[in-house]
């Protein structure tokens, strides 16, 4: 089943080139917070992540949860918001009837208080890797609980729980979720960045692409085999799982070039799937 897809970028942190792509410069580069809107024809709107708010300063305005805005410079207008940005386009909040989840970090969750009719999946691996955490180890972990809806628990819904496949035994991912059953949203692990997180494959009428969140910041890196430096392993729930992910994500692009990888901090993979560009 085919979906439509367009791809937006609400606000931007700046970082060293060479964290994230290993032999890289110094220069600070602007890496977009990216999300997706996805039209389904028989689910409606649906977003994959949200990007970052203005909620994000709120919940970063004090210690300890201020180290998370120091050590990531953001750059964000309102007008720069999920729920702005589709306003413009003629979507309300109230459209939205699901939101998936990469992972838990701030800037991939800041916007969910802004779409309080929306179903929110997610998987369970993911959250309770950070919903325990106290204040010092949610910031290490670039979570921010007060993001989160109040009434989050009775809007989840859970990965876990959709339909598994066995994927192609040449294909780099063994395993995927069936997120409607229908063969529309289909989820793979690609975990190490965050634990839990997952990437999105689906079928535009312009072919297939793959919604990688943050197994990799940029496309240079997977067509060139450029992992981050030693030192953003610091940031990562686990650097092997994040090896792992990297690899298979460039097993793919080598073994089916046909198919759009989508890293959400990539500005050149975002500007391919703004409207009116063809996906």
């Amino acid at each position: 089943m085919h979906v439509g897809l367009e791809l937006f970028a609400a606000g931007y942190c700046r970082h060293p080139e060479f964290l994230t792509l290993d032999g890289g410069t110094i220069r600070p580069v602007s890496f977009p917070a990216g999300f997706a809107l996805i039209t389904h024809p028989e689910r409606g709107y649906i977003l994959f992540d949200t990007g970052y708010s203005a909620r994000f300063f709120q919940e970063t305005s004090k210690l300890p949860a201020l180290l998370y805005r120091w050590i990531t410079p953001v750059i964000f207008k309102e007008e720069d918001s999920a729920l702005d940005q589709l306003k413009r386009l003629g979507i309300e909040a109230e459209e939205i009837r699901y939101i998936i989840l990469s992972h838990f970090h701030g800037d991939h969750i800041a916007g969910l208080r802004d779409f309080p009719a929306a179903a929110i999946l997610y998987k369970g691996e993911a959250y309770n890797a950070v919903k325990g955490l106290g204040a010092f180890a949610a910031v290490k972990a670039a979570y921010l609980p007060g993001l989160l809806p109040g009434d989050f628990a009775e809007r989840s819904l859970l990965m876990e729980d959709a339909a598994h496949l066995t994927l192609n035994r040449e294909f780099p991912f063994e395993h995927g979720y069936d997120l409607f059953g229908d063969g529309s949203l289909i989820a793979v692990d690609v975990p190490g960045h965050a634990a839990g997180q997952i990437g999105l494959f689906l079928t535009t009428d312009a072919g297939t692409h793959f919604l990688c969140a943050d197994a990799v910041w940029s496309s240079r890196a997977y067509r060139e085999r450029r992992s981050p430096h030693a030192a953003a392993r610091l940031i990562m729930s686990s650097p092997a799982q994040y090896e792992d992910s990297f690899q298979r994500l460039c097993s793919l692009h080598e073994q089916y070039p046909h198919i759009e990888i989508v890293p959400s901090h990539c500005a050149e993979a975002l500007s391919r799937g703004k409207r009116g560009n063809g996906l």
